[in-house]
C-alpha cells in the first residue's frame, strides 16, 4: 500500500524513474479499488457508488500516466512509449537500466547501496 500511496503523493511528476515494483503495485492496488467500487455498485444497485467509481478512475488517470511515464524512464525509454501496445508492457515488466540514466538515478540502488555500477 506504500507504493500506491508514493504514486499518488507524486501525482503529477512525469521526471525520474519508477522500479517495476512501484509501478506494479500501484496497477495492482488500483485495480483492486476501481474493480471493488464498480462490484460494490452494481452489487448495491446504486447510482451515487457508480459515480464514486467513476470519479475515483477520473482521478487516478493523471497518477497512472505519470507512474507510467517513470517506468518507462527507468528502462531507459522516452515515456512516449506508454503509448506503444504491447511493446510499453515488454518494458514495464523489464528490469531497471543498471546506473545513472538521463532521467536520473537508479532507484533500485538508491534503496541498496551495494547495486550501485562502478
Amino acid at each position: 500500500m506504500n507504493w500506491y500511496l508514493k504514486v499518488l503523493q507524486n501525482y503529477a511528476n512525469f521526471e525520474g524513474r519508477a522500479r517495476r515494483k512501484e509501478y506494479w503495485m500501484f496497477f495492482l492496488f488500483n485495480t483492486i479499488i476501481s474493480y471493488g467500487l464498480q462490484i460494490i455498485a452494481i452489487a448495491m444497485d446504486t447510482p451515487v457508488l457508480f459515480f464514486a467509481s467513476m470519479l475515483y478512475s477520473l482521478g487516478v488517470i493523471i497518477p497512472a500516466i505519470a507512474v507510467g511515464v517513470r517506468r518507462m524512464h527507468d528502462v531507459g525509454k522516452s515515456g512516449w512509449y506508454i503509448l506503444v501496445p504491447f511493446y510499453n508492457l515488454y518494458l514495464a515488466c523489464s528490469d531497471s537500466e543498471p546506473g545513472d540514466n538521463k532521467w536520473g538515478s537508479n532507484p533500485k540502488a538508491e534503496e541498496n547501496p551495494s547495486l550501485q555500477k562502478v
